[in-house]
């Protein structure tokens, strides 16, 4: 790593990350009411976003992103996952797990009621999305909304979405799912509020990382970075797919943390957080608002239906009962991904980072399978 853009970018990300550290820790009444309503967190996504923006920079393709991929995702993720006892997942329960489920649902089965509904009622939606198969790239926004890129490849070609179509597609889900994340981290800390409003009395577990009864001394710091990069290495030699590593590191993480006398799981909360932190900066460098060409109906179509998911969530929610809090948890777990579902979630509360890391995991898994189902319910109508 050692081309211009590359250097580049290492400075961006780290003067990113020193600020958001720093920031975080200012006490000063201005400062907090800033962050109260824009997470120290979020900074770190669109500060690169700026330099990248104001200089005309693409830093899309420097090598750190291969370095986030290889490295730093798995050191997080061990680190995440070892910070939580196993026996506190039971303390979350099934309500969070039928929420997001429910989200899911919204996602593939949303496009097809919309394109209908569209159709009924203008002649134009008709010609676009069936006549002109615009339809076809919904579904891979399907894939790449649960089950990340992969998944959005693999429902490109079982829709046989056109290049020109699925391109512009692209542009748009990078646009929206950026905004949406902006929209969950303001909504995550508004969310006991507006539990309290809608009636909903469900008070979030005690700190689930808490080190509970364990005695003695913890594992030195220095001991469990060196055993994370060592795993990393291991895990960049073998070189599985991304979401077999997902997988694998997140249960490698959970036993390291419950195995191991005296785990430092302080350390590796706070190491995670970092790592987070640092993930959120170099995914800041892709931003890219530019080049969207599609029909403004489609356009439409797509924002309605990530509406409508949004609020479908907070219908369900009330239903069970369960904390909004939730909500944004599970929408990102859906949306967003391994990277910014913890990060959300952070904003709020670090110790429940694992919980929407193992929703993101089952995000990753079932997309596709929610994405051929809205290919079956296209080709029904």
């Amino acid at each position: 790593m050692s081309s211009y853009p590359d250097i580049l970018a290492v400075v961006i990300v780290l003067v990113t990350v020193f600020f958001v550290l720093k920031i975080n820790k200012v006490k000063k009444p201005i400062i907090q009411g800033i962050l109260n309503w824009f997470p120290a967190i979020l900074f770190a996504y669109v500060i690169p976003a700026c330099f990248t923006h104001a200089f005309n920079w693409d830093l899309s393709g420097v090598s750190l992103h291969d370095w986030s991929r290889n490295w730093i995702i798995p050191i997080t993720l061990l680190a995440v996952m070892s910070a939580l006892p196993l026996k506190q997942l039971a303390i979350v329960g099934a309500r969070p797990l039928i929420l997001f489920f429910a989200g899911s649902l919204f996602i593939a089965t949303l496009p097809v009621i919309l394109v209908v509904g569209a159709s009924l009622f203008s002649p134009n939606s008709q010609q676009i999305f069936i006549n002109q198969e615009y339809w076809k790239g919904l579904v891979p926004i399907v894939g790449g909304w649960i089950g990340g890129s992969t998944s959005q490849l693999i429902l490109k070609e079982l829709a046989q979405t056109p290049e020109n179509v699925f391109l512009s597609v692209l542009v748009l889900d990078n646009i929206l799912v950026n905004i949406w994340t902006i929209l969950m981290f303001q909504f995550i800390k508004k969310g006991e509020k507006l539990s309290e409003l809608m009636g909903i009395k469900d008070p979030l577990p005690m700190n689930l990382a808490a080190e509970e009864n364990r005695s003695g001394k913890k594992i030195y710091p220095g001991i469990i970075a060196v055993l994370f990069f060592s795993v990393a290495g291991i895990a960049y030699l073998l070189e599985p797919s991304f979401l077999n590593l997902v997988i694998s590191l997140s249960i490698l993480g959970m036993l390291l943390g419950n195995l191991i006398p005296n785990w430092n799981a302080a350390f590796s909360l706070k190491l995670g957080g970092v790592g987070i932190v640092l993930v959120m900066a170099i995914l800041g460098l892709k931003l890219d608002f530019s080049n969207l060409t599609l029909p403004l109906t489609f356009v439409i179509v797509v924002l309605l239906w990530l509406v409508l998911h949004f609020l479908g969530m907070i219908i369900v929610s009330k239903a069970l009962k369960l904390n909004l809090i939730w909500v944004p948890i599970a929408s990102m777990a859906n949306l967003g991904g391994i990277s910014t579902a913890p990060a959300v979630t952070a904003a709020y509360r670090k110790d429940l980072m694992p919980h929407a890391v193992l929703l993101a995991i089952l995000s990753m898994v079932t997309g596709t399978a929610w994405g051929m189902l809205t290919i079956f319910l296209f080709q029904i109508i």
